[in-house]
């Protein structure tokens, strides 16, 4: 038998998943567990919509994985099936939802405005027109006639750190303009200091009511995890103490329930691969391993030109056999070049300082504060990717910087 349909009939007859969608991040649960209190603080501020008034400007934050855009969406598909029920035309009620982690929605106020246009049923051209025709043209689609629109802005923090807050300024100030519509925003941020670092004008105007999510504890955890196991996997599938150890690794991680389905549903499909009968304890150990290069990769990924410039330098200076240390400086130098060869930008040398501190929270480098006698103090950098991510990393940093 062929080696291909050796493996195609093992995936065949060794299915352990009943419904794989259920464990997938864009799964839309019809109860949301342990998230009750905070829904309803959602729904309250957000029901004026239901009457055709203009809802407050909500924000939204908390870790990774704390429900907040699961809620956020539970809440607004709840509203649009009570206006179904009321027998309203749901026309006065617009809910449109921005992904701004997107890299073709949300790297560019345009792209933003040309998304929301899009949602709303208008197209404007990709690129080419000025920015203020391109609210012009938002406005004339909105104020058409009475009616609330809610955006939502998932990640919004990932857009002001490509962009700036002048947007976020610009659709707060929108509702002056308007005679008929109105806007209300509702922005979700992974970031707890998020606002903190926003204009105190764009702050006071977006944080009109605030709502904090805590992460999951290893018990809520556990409880997620057995009511969508329930759902995802066939009976008997699970060995005993692995919803345990998955709640345990995410929990470890601020839990994040997201990363606990993750695991549960990677460490399937790595049974399957196996022709296990069962998920044991150490696929959930492989699924992590797995799930943690992915995620760097997708941060390297998705980090601004800058960080992938520097990350660049200290990836150029690691593979040089004749740097047995490296340094501070020597990744300004190193950056310095690259920048002049691909005519980016030179940032100062203390902004590379702040992008070598983000690299040593995230764990992509180690950076140890050394003494080097007269010449006083710095910072040693060790690149902590494992070798089986650095080709990846590579491969995805020369796309970025040179194509």
């Amino acid at each position: 038998m062929d080696k291909l349909d050796q493996i195609f009939d093992s995936f065949v007859t060794n299915n352990l998943f009943k419904s794989k969608s259920v464990l997938q991040s864009n799964y839309l649960p019809q109860q949301i567990t342990h998230r009750d209190e905070l829904i309803a603080s959602v729904a309250s501020i957000l029901a004026p919509a239901l009457r055709g008034e203009r809802a407050s400007n909500l924000f939204v934050y908390g870790k990774t994985g704390s429900g907040k855009t699961l809620s956020v969406q539970h809440v607004g598909n709840k509203i649009l099936e009570r206006l179904k029920e009321m027998g309203e035309d749901k026309d006065y009620l617009k809910i449109i939802y921005i992904n701004c982690k997107l890299k073709k929605v949300a790297d560019t106020e345009y792209r933003i405005l040309a998304e929301m246009i899009s949602e709303l049923g208008g197209s404007v051209p990709s690129t080419g027109l000025p920015t203020d025709q391109v609210y012009s043209k938002f406005i004339e689609i909105i104020d058409g006639r009475k009616q609330v629109i809610l955006i939502v802005l998932d990640e919004i923090d990932q857009a002001v750190k490509k962009i700036s807050d002048n947007f976020l300024y610009t659709l707060t100030r929108l509702n002056t303009e308007l005679k008929n519509a109105q806007i209300s925003l509702i922005g979700i941020s992974n970031s707890l200091t998020f606002m903190d670092n926003l204009d105190p004008r764009v702050r006071s105007s977006l944080g009109e009511e605030e709502i904090v999510f805590p992460p999951y504890n290893a018990l809520q955890l556990q409880d997620i995890l057995k009511e969508r196991a329930e759902k995802a996997f066939k009976e008997e599938v699970l060995e005993e103490g692995v919803i345990a150890k998955c709640a345990a690794y995410a929990a470890r991680e601020h839990g994040d329930a997201r990363r606990a389905l993750d695991l549960l549903r990677v460490a399937g499909e790595i049974a399957e691969r196996e022709s296990s009968k069962q998920i044991l304890l150490k696929h959930i150990d492989a699924a992590n391993q797995k799930i943690e290069r992915d995620k760097m990769l997708d941060i390297i990924e998705s980090e601004p030109k800058q960080f992938q410039l520097v990350l660049m330098a200290i990836m150029n200076l690691d593979k040089d056999k004749k740097v047995d240390e490296i340094f501070t400086g020597d990744v300004y130098n190193s950056y310095q070049e690259i920048c002049e060869k691909t005519k980016n930008e030179i940032l100062t040398q203390r902004r590379i300082s702040d992008i070598l501190a983000e690299f040593d929270m995230l764990g992509i480098i180690n950076a140890r504060v050394v003494s080097k006698g007269r010449q006083g103090r710095t910072r040693e950098i060790k690149l902590m990717l494992s070798p089986g991510i650095k080709n990846r990393a590579e491969e995805i940093l020369e796309k970025a910087i040179f194509s």
